[in-house]
């Protein structure tokens, strides 16, 4: 009964549903599923056999197994393999029904890697709209740090679209990056998962070296589509220099032609 009740918790948590949501889709009261979440009632043989269906996974390994353990967690859709995740993603509407943008602030990232997939943790975020954006696709936004990506400077709010087929991603495609490794990132991706099971990422900012990144650690990925920053890109010196210099060049080729 216990490890029932953990997994259908760890289930539904995984895949990004309330329990209001888990209970729609099962034909049944919210309050049961929290009374099997909390051990207070258990659920009947067709319950469980429609969980089962419901999650794609044997109606043994629902009874016997613990479905939290690394062991089990990429079978069956559970996990993202090779740039394919089955979950629901966690989202949140306004009064209208149309999604929101969360914001994921700097300081949220650390508890981002544990709640991504958890609705309640979502909706605690800070959340807005960019009707410039389009009804096409879900979007989140997060607040990068650090100097890797200039000249988008730390602090820059990158709003990115998720995407679902990580295969498909270009090279060169600026992303959000979401991984229990390297936690929230932004860079450019550099698409190895056929090749080798491996994202290559890239810094703009060239002082900092690409590096890879195995798409079993990754959790999710948002392509960048806008940013919102209160600095001001400065104006590059260098680019000022270089034009002075092809003026320069192109005087002394006149000169030369006269000549």
């Amino acid at each position: 009964m216990q490890m029932v009740t953990s997994n259908i918790r760890y289930l539904r948590k995984k895949i990004g549903f309330t329990q209001a949501q888990l209970a729609e889709k099962l034909d049944i009261k919210r309050s049961l599923i929290g009374a099997y979440e909390e051990g207070r009632a258990e659920p009947k043989l067709s319950t469980l056999v429609n969980i089962a269906r419901l999650f794609d996974i044997s109606l043994d390994d629902l009874i016997t197994l613990d479905l939290s353990e690394e062991k089990y967690a990429g079978s069956k859709g559970m996990k993202p393999s090779r740039g394919n995740s089955l979950r629901v993603l966690a989202i949140t509407v306004d009064d209208e029904q149309k999604e929101n943008i969360e914001l994921v602030p700097y300081k949220a990232s650390a508890g981002y890697l544990n709640g991504y997939a958890d609705p309640e943790f979502i909706e605690e975020l800070p959340r807005f709209r960019l009707p410039m954006l389009g009804n096409t696709g879900t979007f989140r936004a997060f607040e990068i740090s650090g100097d890797s990506m200039l000249p988008i400077a730390s602090g820059t709010v990158i709003v990115g679209r998720f995407i679902e087929e990580w295969s498909s991603i270009k090279d060169g495609t600026p992303c959000i990056i979401v991984s229990q490794k390297e936690g929230v990132v932004f860079k450019r991706i550099y698409n190895k998962i056929q090749e080798a099971a491996v994202l290559r990422l890239h810094s703009d900012n060239p002082v900092y070296s690409p590096y890879e990144l195995n798409v079993e650690d990754v959790l999710e990925i948002w392509e960048a589509k806008s940013y919102i920053s209160s600095t001001f890109p400065i104006a590059d010196l260098s680019l000022d220099k270089l034009s002075s210099i092809v003026l320069d060049l192109q005087k002394e080729v006149l000169k030369l032609k006269k000549a």
